[in-house]
């Protein structure tokens, strides 16, 4: 048994720095130079879909904002020192990260109010990440907004939430509202493939692009598709692997599905669905992968395929082959036709 408690790589890999934050270079800057310049808020709202850095760049910032080996906050903290150790760690007393979702209640905000106002232990400020805050109830939302609106000059609060609709505009009016964005399938890819040259493992370009593109623009998501492919795969890293560990559709029946489509064959269609039912398939990922393979066939049509589609070149050739036949277009017309 491992000395040692396995460290998964969404942890493993955690950014540490602004720098270090992907995709999110229109945020890490604006707050460093609010940190240079001496313009930092009492107030933050980060809005963004899941495993993009919301949290991580809280803490980033509550350790810019509480670094004990410079003089005040600094827009580069050393993440040495014991407040940048004991905040990437989880365990500063005075950074609090509570989950909105366990703790949306009155009560929860007023045990927030009454603390709120002791300085910090050993740090500048005290500093309120609350994750998933949009699942307060309006009465917690209520009693957070006089605190929310003057909090001791000790304080700040960093509210994360993916769902911005659901937040009151009260509370966005008080705060400054960051947006983070998916990050790009490119900047993904690149970083996947630092880890894997760290952790000593191969992977075809076509499976990195696969794992990079089922992530959905969430770093974190594609670190765990990648981790469990390291304990299903090993050293090696194949196309078919990832098809096989995220349960996708295979190709060829995608393919199937196409000629069946164009010969108007209903009963071959009405099979094939049966099949990938029976198989345990996720039939809304099946229907994504259906309308990827359309988009793909039209690339292989129109574009130069081996450019555009990091796909193994045998998948290419079949899609191609449609073409053969009916070099004029038709069998795109037919699909988006049939459907």
């Amino acid at each position: 048994m491992a000395d040692e408690r396995y460290l998964v790589l969404a942890r493993k890999w955690r950014p540490q720095t602004f720098e270090d934050v992907i995709g999110q270079e229109h945020i890490t800057r604006t707050l460093q130079n609010a940190i240079t310049s001496g313009r930092v808020g009492h107030a933050f709202l980060f809005i963004g879909s899941r495993g993009i850095g919301k949290t991580t760049t809280a803490r980033i910032l509550s350790k810019a904002l509480n670094c004990s080996s410079a003089s005040g906050p600094t827009p580069t903290p050393c993440g040495a020192c014991s407040n940048c150790a004991s905040i990437a760690a989880g365990n500063n007393i005075d950074v609090i990260e509570i989950d909105g979702a366990s703790n949306n209640s009155v009560d929860n905000v007023r045990e927030i109010r009454e603390h709120v106002r002791m300085v910090p232990s050993g740090s500048r400020y005290k500093i309120y990440i609350i994750d998933e805050v949009h699942q307060l109830s309006t009465g917690a939302f209520n009693a957070l907004l006089k605190t929310l609106e003057e909090p001791p000059p000790h304080a700040i609060f960093i509210l994360a939430t993916t769902e911005a609709s659901k937040i009151p505009a009260t509370i966005v009016s008080r705060c400054q509202r960051y947006d983070f964005r998916r990050v790009p399938l490119g900047r993904i890819q690149d970083l996947l493939r630092r880890i894997l040259v760290a952790e000593g493992v191969t992977c075809s370009d076509e499976a990195l692009h696969a794992i990079a593109r089922s992530a959905d623009g969430g770093m974190r998501d594609a670190e765990s598709i990648l981790d469990q492919l390291l304990s299903y795969c090993g050293e090696t890293i194949t196309f078919q692997d990832v098809f096989d560990v995220l349960g996708l559709v295979d190709w060829r029946v995608l393919h199937e599905l196409c000629d069946a489509v164009l010969s108007q064959d209903i009963a071959k269609q009405l099979t094939i669905v049966e099949d990938v039912v029976a198989s345990g398939k996720d039939l809304s990922q099946f229907v994504e992968d259906i309308l990827r393979y359309f988009r793909n066939l039209l690339v292989c049509k129109t574009a130069d395929a081996k450019k555009l589609l990091a796909l193994p070149d045998d998948e290419i050739q079949s899609m191609q082959a449609h073409d053969q036949s009916d070099p004029a277009g038709g069998a795109i017309r037919g699909v988006v036709e049939g459907f």
